[in-house]
């Protein structure tokens, strides 16, 4: 949409200078003014690229201006070469370098702000937003894959949890293969889409991610599900990444706590 845009504004800039010279060629008289229209091509190339092509759009605005000044009859060529030819140049050039450097800043700033609404500001994973987006482009593509749904466990108390979150988010990106994709959908929580041909798959994926983790000293417990083993739409799978995620923590916690002493009475 935006490179289409550029290009409109490029072929309009383009037709109002050949408008504008005809114009000025053919019907220009002393004192009119026609000359002054060429601004309007100049600032529309230069609000499609940036200063360079600003300011040569100036420069060939100002060869039109002269070579329209030489066909005109009505007005005498010993124009060309006056102190207000020279003028008019400067002019030209400066609207097209000022008007195309902030046309370009104001693009780069578009382009700042759009990946900051797209990232998660405390890890610079993809947030939820772009998440759902791209599963619901693997749902598009109506071929098999792996979401996989992670949540951090309670923290020790004197732990920077920013930290922890900001270390898990890169340990969990770098060690995905390419093509996989990961975004922090809560506190605590992230997601994995990936390649899997069945839940088992993804399984053996979420499994691999919790040892990588554990062994940083990270405890992170994952769940996981399967397109379209574990359901045909983003809700469904989700669902069922959660179930098996809450499932693991609860076997988890079972198989780490402590049997109490047997009483007195019982002995």
């Amino acid at each position: 949409m935006r490179d289409r845009l550029r290009h409109v504004l490029l072929i309009a800039a383009a037709l109002t200078g050949i408008a504008v010279f005809s114009a000025f060629a053919l019907y220009e008289k002393p004192g009119l003014g026609l000359g002054h229209f060429f601004y309007v091509s100049i600032i529309l190339a230069a609000l499609a690229t940036g200063p360079a092509v600003g300011a040569g759009g100036a420069v060939i605005a100002t060869a039109m201006f002269a070579a329209g000044v030489i066909i005109n009859s009505d007005i005498p060529s010993s124009d060309v070469l006056t102190t207000s030819t020279g003028i008019r140049f400067v002019t030209f050039v400066t609207v097209g370098i000022v008007t195309g450097y902030f046309a370009k800043r104001n693009r780069t700033l578009l382009a700042e702000l759009r990946l900051l609404a797209d990232r998660d500001a405390l890890t610079g994973l993809p947030n939820t937003r772009v998440f759902e987006r791209a599963i619901g482009e693997r749902l598009g593509h109506e071929q098999p894959f792996g979401l996989i749904v992670g949540c951090v466990d309670e923290l020790a108390s004197g732990i920077d949890a920013d930290d922890v979150l900001r270390q898990v988010a890169s340990r969990m990106l770098h060690s995905l293969p390419p093509g996989d994709e990961v975004a922090r959908i809560g506190d605590d929580s992230f997601a994995v889409l990936t390649y899997a041909g069945s839940a088992g798959d993804a399984g053996k994926t979420a499994t691999h991610l919790q040892a990588l983790l554990a062994a940083d000293g990270f405890a992170v417990t994952f769940g996981w599900a399967a397109y379209p083993q574990d359901g045909s739409n983003a809700l469904s799978l989700y669902r069922a990444a959660d179930e098996r995620l809450y499932a693991r923590r609860i076997i988890h916690r079972q198989t780490t706590v402590v049997a109490l002493r047997p009483s007195a009475s019982s002995a």
